[in-house]
Order: structure tokens, then C-alpha cells, then sequence
């Protein structure tokens, strides 16, 4: 049987090379809207961070995603973001 390879991504915060199911998919749309992308399908600029809280909160200090997306983050956004993790 044959071993499927497991698609990994860096994180744009800590760096770290982790499998996909790890991180989420933050997306600039061709519209200029950013959103969260649980598929990991959607068209557009992504970024991938940690699910984790203290990375959030990292990105957002550094505003590592609004020079990765090269757009300006709303707060609902972040917010949004945060309600993911929690998960």
C-alpha cells in the first residue's frame, strides 16, 4: 500500500512546517476582502497561521498578515479569526 505524503505549510508567525489540518488559511480575495478559509480552496493571496491564540495575538502585534496579504485587517476579522481557534 502505498504512503500518502502529507502536505505541509509554514506558518507566517513561528515559521514552523506544519500539516495543513494545523493551520488556517487567512485569504485577500480578488475583491480586496479578507477572510478566514476553512476549505482551503478559495481564490486569492493566502497566509497560514498556528491555530493557536498567543500566535494570533503575535500576528497581530506584528502585523505579519497585513504585510503577508499586503492589505489593511479589520479587527472583526481578527475576531473571527480568534472564534476559530477556540475551537
Amino acid at each position: 500500500m502505498k504512503v500518502r505524503k502529507i502536505p505541509l505549510r509554514s506558518c507566517v508567525v513561528t515559521k514552523e512546517r506544519l500539516p495543513k489540518q494545523e493551520l488556517l488559511r487567512i485569504v485577500r480575495t480578488p475583491q480586496k476582502d479578507v477572510v478566514a478559509d476553512l476549505s482551503g480552496k478559495l481564490n486569492g493571496r493566502g497566509a497560514y497561521i498556528k491555530k493557536d491564540l498567543e500566535v494570533l495575538e503575535k500576528a497581530k502585534k506584528s502585523k505579519i498578515l497585513e504585510k503577508r496579504l499586503e492589505c489593511n485587517i479589520s479587527e472583526d476579522v481578527y475576531d473571527e479569526i480568534k472564534r476559530i481557534c477556540e475551537k
